[in-house]
């Protein structure tokens, strides 16, 4: 699948020394929280990310031919105790996770940084230990919609839920055991 990494992107790729860093974004219904995989606050499009360092680990982002769901592990330990509380409090399934791919140098993001992974947050565990906090939070692709089932009837009732005013299939319950018979 072919990519649309920016010219001074790939320059830094192919340069002799690089910086990489990752930017996730986590968004909550209180608020998106930002992080980066460097040591200090970084302001990227207009957001303040915090500088997680080691303290962040991103599982290997895999990609298929097929068309299907892969998922991506985050964890992160040592982090203050209000962000704990935000993942203990907000409802946090089915909301976005954006992870990108960017590199740096003398301290500033070269171009924009790559979206990567795109998908929202599925399981999230916590592992307190007392002096420290772990979370683990599993993250899926969007494609896992894909594998849910989709159930729809033929009935009015089904029908009305997305369109109220739609009387179409008020007829099918009648019509169901109607025998027709073809070329008289």
């Amino acid at each position: 699948m072919a990519r649309s990494v920016t010219a001074a992107l790939n320059t830094q790729l192919t340069a002799i020394e690089l910086e990489p860093f990752f930017l996730i974004d986590l968004e909550f219904d209180g608020g998106t929280l930002y992080f980066w995989t460097g040591i200090r606050p970084l302001t990227w499009n207009g957001n303040e990310y915090i500088g997680a360092g080691n303290l962040i680990g991103i599982s290997q982002i895999a990609e298929t031919a097929e068309v299907r769901a892969v998922g991506v592990t985050l964890t992160m330990s040592g982090f203050p105790a209000e962000i704990i509380s935000i993942a203990l409090s907000e409802a946090y399934q089915g909301q976005p996770v954006k992870i990108r791919f960017g590199a740096m140098s003398s301290d500033a993001v070269v171009a924009d940084p790559y979206l990567i992974f795109d998908g929202r947050m599925d399981v999230m565990t916590i592992d307190d230990s007392g002096s420290t906090a772990t979370v683990s939070l599993s993250v899926e692709s969007r494609l896992i919609d894909l594998e849910r089932p989709r159930l729809r009837r033929y009935t009015p009732e089904d029908q009305k839920t997305n369109f109220p005013n739609d009387t179409g299939m008020d007829f099918v319950p009648t019509i169901q055991n109607v025998a027709i018979q073809w070329g008289r």
